[in-house]
């Protein structure tokens, strides 16, 4: 394998499969299947998780809520995303652990760094809930800091699109994607990666990221195997 150790990046909305709200479990469970693979490799794998199929905290904040309260609730749907995973990730058979930044002692550990790289040297999932356990900054952020302080190689960001592009793939046809570029091009163009504070700390710390299509499969075990898949920033 390439990667020792992978820091992976889940969105809240890509848990909604095609639905408008919450989580699809037939999504979960592909989602799941390709976690497995990877461990089955014996790749160590965390995972950071969005809530933004439950409820994103900026939105709320948007229509009038206070920031901070706004925050901790979209923190809290991070819980939820979390625990689902985590138990279609045990239906499966894979060992896991769910650490939230925010004390829910009664269905989850706290997080604890020593703790979380112990649990991945013995193989078992770590979820990592609630982002940073503060406000104002995102799970993009979250995942980050949580890779850098786990000593990953990687930090693997699975969105909608297969990588990097020049201009939204979705929108413009003659969209050109990337399979290497570097921080400061992206920088330079404002290629959309991941919000500015998660990107400049991964900078400054030299932490590499792929963007890559999770919904492709098999892309996340081609990745970990070495091949290339989505775009590698570095």
């Amino acid at each position: 394998m390439k990667y020792r150790r992978i820091l992976l990046k889940l969105s809240g909305e890509a848990l909604m499969g095609q639905q408008s709200y919450g989580i699809d479990t037939e999504t979960l469970r592909t989602y799941a299947e390709e976690i497995r693979e990877v461990v089955q490799r014996d790749v160590q794998v965390a995972v950071v998780i969005g809530g933004g199929n439950i409820f994103r905290g900026v939105q709320g904040a948007s229509k009038g809520m206070d920031r901070s309260q706004s925050d901790n609730m979209g923190m809290l749907a991070t819980v939820i995303n979390a625990l689902a995973l985590q138990d279609k990730l045990e239906q499966l058979g894979i060992s896991t652990r769910v650490q939230s930044a925010i004390g829910i002692h009664e269905v989850c550990e706290p997080f604890i760094r020593r703790r979380a790289i112990r649990h991945l040297e013995k193989g078992r999932v770590v979820i990592l809930a609630a982002g940073t356990g503060n406000p104002y900054f995102t799970t993009d952020t979250a995942a980050g800091l949580r890779a850098m302080e786990l000593g990953a190689d990687v930090l693997l960001k699975a969105t909608k699109v297969d990588g990097v592009y020049t201009a939204d793939p979705e929108k413009d046809r003659t969209a050109v994607k990337f399979d290497t570029i570097s921080f400061a091009e992206v920088l330079k163009n404002r290629y959309n990666v991941m919000d500015m504070t998660a990107f400049t700390l991964c900078q400054e710390n030299e932490l590499p990221i792929i963007v890559f299509n999770m919904n492709n499969t098999g892309s996340l075990v081609r990745l970990v195997e070495g091949e290339t898949v989505g775009t590698l920033v570095s």
